[in-house]
C-alpha cells in the first residue's frame, strides 16, 4: 500500500459514500484510477467492509467489562458473546476484567436485554456496565 492508497482510505473513512470522482479530486487521480485502487485494496484485504456509523443520540450504547471464573476459557466465552445481537465488538484484555464488550441497541431496554443475555452465560462471574452518555472523535 502506497501513500495514495492511504489517502484514499483516509477519505473513505470520512465518507465511504463519496463517489470515486470526488475521491479522485481529493487525491489527484482520475475516477477510473481510484476505482481500480479501491478494487485492489478490497482484494488485498486492506478494506474489509464499508459501513455506516449511527448517530449515538439515535441509539443506546454501553461498555460491559466481564470477569470470568479462573477455569473458564476466555475464547470460548468470546465465541458465545459473538452470537448475542447488539454486541459490536469483543476484546479479550488483561487486568481486573477478562473481556471488554461494546454494545449498541435501539433503546436502554434492548441494552438491558443484552446484558441479561451476557450474564446468563456459564463461566461469567461478574459484569460492570457503563452506559455511554457522550462520545468524542
Amino acid at each position: 500500500m502506497d501513500k495514495i492508497d492511504q489517502q484514499i482510505i483516509d477519505v473513505l473513512k470520512e465518507n465511504s459514500r463519496l463517489p470515486y470522482g470526488a475521491i479522485g479530486k481529493k487525491v489527484g487521480l482520475s475516477e477510473a484510477a481510484v476505482r481500480k485502487r479501491v478494487k485492489n485494496l478490497i482484494a488485498k484485504g486492506a478494506i474489509k467492509k464499508f459501513t455506516i456509523e449511527v448517530n449515538v443520540s439515535q441509539s443506546a450504547n454501553a461498555v460491559v467489562l466481564i470477569s470470568l471464573s479462573p477455569s473458564t476459557s476466555s475464547s470460548a466465552i468470546s465465541k458465545k458473546l459473538c452470537e448475542i445481537d447488539g454486541i459490536k465488538d469483543i476484546h479479550e484484555v488483561t487486568g481486573q476484567y477478562d473481556i471488554f464488550v461494546n454494545l449498541s441497541a435501539h433503546s436502554i431496554v434492548e441494552v438491558n436485554r443484552c446484558i441479561d443475555e451476557i450474564r446468563s452465560i456459564d463461566g461469567i462471574t461478574n459484569t460492570n456496565t457503563m452506559i455511554i452518555l457522550k462520545s468524542w472523535g
